[in-house]
């Protein structure tokens, strides 16, 4: 039997633009996670509640720290902010929904507490667990993105669009982010894929919203996923996608010293 090691801090990066509603919940849930050090929560420039919401929210818990955007830069600008102060040895990507269940986490950080991997995605697809039934367009759109990522990256992954990403925190906080929007879950994994490091899935539910109840990812996202697709594959070297290199991954590959 493995032997978990919970010793490993986790910090969990959430994006939030307007997200007034259900961002308490969220951090509520977070907060009973073992090995939780920080949760560093970007308020992208919303234009509700979520900002005073967080901020009362951090008066009361240390662990939590708040990042202001003063306005709207996207998902990928906020994660990209959320991840230059983490300071745990594991980072974890957490949406402002409820779309993702923190109660998943541990299922998703298993394998780099076990030291099995260094990068985790929470799959949608791997195992079906539950998942609300949505958008079928959504669903083809995911596929196929994830189908024409992995031709290029060679590696065999069920779902690149994931919103729940684990990696070790050298990982992440060296990584040169470039895109914009959504653009962050094809560029980390074209950027991940040029590591020598152990990827992994773990299989997650998934409670979709609408887009009533605040869905914001559309079809031009899609359309830039797959330009993002060619440019962080053919177009982008590993040292121009770490700011340092993270040798530990790459020296048995490359014969670094």
């Amino acid at each position: 039997m493995h032997q978990v090691n919970f010793s490993q801090p986790l910090s969990v990066v959430i994006p939030a633009y307007n997200e007034a509603a259900t961002i308490q919940q969220v951090i509520k849930k977070l907060l009973q996670l073992e090995n939780l050090l920080e949760i560093v929560v970007v308020n992208d420039g919303s234009k509700d509640a979520t900002g005073s919401v967080l901020d009362g929210l951090a008066q009361e818990e240390k662990r939590i720290r708040v990042i202001h955007h003063p306005k709207n830069l996207g998902k990928t600008a906020a994660l990209k902010t959320g991840f230059a102060t983490t300071m745990g040895s594991i980072v974890i990507v957490q949406d402002a929904d409820l779309e993702y269940n923190p109660e998943e986490i541990p299922i998703v950080i298993e394998p780099i507490l076990m030291n099995q991997a260094d990068v985790v995605y929470g799959s949608r697809f791997l195992v079906r667990k539950a998942a609300r039934v949505l958008y079928f367009y959504h669903y083809l759109a995911n596929k196929l993105i994830t189908f024409i990522s992995d031709l290029f990256t060679n590696i065999n992954m069920t779902d690149v669009e994931t919103g729940y990403k684990a990696f070790r925190g050298e990982i992440i906080r060296s990584m040169v982010i470039n895109s914009t929007g959504f653009g962050f879950e094809i560029e980390v994994t074209a950027k991940i894929a040029k590591l020598n490091c152990r990827i992994y899935e773990a299989p997650i539910s998934y409670y979709g919203r609408t887009y009533e109840e605040g869905k914001k990812i559309g079809l031009k996202d899609a359309l830039f996923a797959f330009w993002y697709i060619l440019r962080f594959n053919l177009f982008c070297s590993l040292q121009a996608s770490f700011k340092p290199i993270p040798y530990d991954y790459v020296k048995s590959k490359r014969g670094l010293k």
